[in-house]
């Protein structure tokens, strides 16, 4: 099925509605607002159940390769070769794999690149997968630069979920770890996503050892008197990032810093496909978590799958596997083919990561190129 791409995104309230009427019209699985929306097993298949009975209901899509920062964990100092724009996805592409897997039992997309807001369509992108029926969770993964000028547009198009990534409250250390300036200008696109109403606001903090551990507590202080999920992430090993195990902060180390801070540090209830721990702190509006990949590895409840922004489909963040579902588009492969090479790609996942060590020698791509 195509979907065009043919509308403006400058168009009125009144024309975006009918827009999303429209595109609710195209796919039999349209409308994910609607009140007689079917329960999520009878959405799902056999297709997103892996061999350890894993179901996965989450999918990053990455946009693009490109980002307008050159953050030192993400991107090698010399850049990447981007991949050629007839390789990478077209929007109608991106729209019909998403429905293929919303079909399938997916609730949630989440939207990542490179830095997906510096796509001109990524309003439009937004528009048509909230229109499909059964996913309840639109999300993005944003650097910040460009999101304050765009997300009133966004949140009207379906976004209902915002990670902003911000590694240092120090404008000059900014500079430094991403390589451009704008630090001013990603606190103003966590301002405005508190202001429109987006709770809570989720801040992806990855902690470097002599780099931005000494802002630990600074980053708690945003969870006072705001609705500010701080994450704090462990400094994983990709392709070009330099990795080095004394780098790495371990999560209990973190935790233990902000206890020696703060009285009422609760544990909170996670669900069983959380990424994070979750943590309260007596008298904070906001919460802080911790995503800990390297000192203790959540794989058993791993519900997440990824398409990258050439087409090819990865079930592990850490695994090398990737199979491409863009040449079997443009071979003519209908959509019970392409459902068949998922279900298998899914089946092939393994148990676990193979640990922080063995993952930094495996060969991988830069996170700028497997979506963050």
């Amino acid at each position: 099925m195509k979907v065009g791409f043919q509308y403006l995104t400058n168009v009125s309230s009144s024309t975006r509605a009918t827009d999303r009427q429209r595109c609710s019209n195209l796919y039999a699985t349209s409308c994910a607002t609607d009140p007689d929306i079917a329960s999520r097993e009878a959405y799902s298949s056999e297709m997103l159940v892996d061999s350890f009975g894993r179901f996965h209901n989450y999918l990053r899509i990455s946009l693009t390769e490109r980002c307008n920062l050159r953050c030192q964990y993400c991107m090698p100092a010399e850049g990447v070769e981007l991949t050629p724009k007839s390789e990478l996805l077209s929007p109608d592409e991106i729209i019909r794999i998403a429905n293929l897997f919303v079909t399938s039992g997916v609730d949630k997309i989440r939207l990542t690149g490179g830095e997906p807001t510096i796509r001109k369509d990524i309003e439009d992108i937004c528009l048509h997968l909230s229109g499909l029926k059964g996913l309840k969770t639109l999300a993005m993964t944003t650097n910040g630069i460009v999101l304050s000028k765009k997300l009133p547009k966004l949140k009207e198009c379906g976004l209902n979920a915002l990670n902003i990534s911000l590694d240092t409250l120090v404008p000059a250390k900014f500079e430094f770890m991403t390589r451009r300036k704008g630090h001013s200008k990603v606190m103003e696109s966590i301002d405005a996503s508190v202001e429109l109403g987006y709770n809570p606001v989720k801040v992806n903090c990855v902690i470097m050892r002599g780099m931005n551990d000494d802002e630990i507590c600074n980053f708690v202080e945003l969870t006072r008197q705001k609705p500010i999920n701080v994450r704090f992430i462990e400094f994983m090993p990709f392709d070009g990032n330099v990795w080095n195990v004394k780098k790495l902060v371990p999560y209990a180390e973190m935790l233990d810093k902000v206890r020696q801070s703060y009285k009422g540090v609760e544990r909170l209830q996670d669900h069983h496909t959380d990424t994070a721990k979750n943590f309260r702190i007596d008298g904070h509006v906001g919460t802080i978590s911790f995503i800990t990949s390297m000192t203790e590895h959540f794989c058993a409840g791993c519900n997440r799958l990824r398409l990258l922004a050439d087409g090819n489909f990865k079930v592990c963040l850490f695994g090398p596997s990737e199979v491409s579902l863009r040449e079997p588009i443009r071979a003519g492969v209908n959509d019970t083919g392409l459902k068949e090479i998922i279900g298998a790609a899914v089946k092939r996942k393994k148990a676990k990561h193979a640990g922080m060590f063995d993952i930094a020698k495996t060969a991988n791509r830069p996170m700028i190129h497997i979506g963050g």
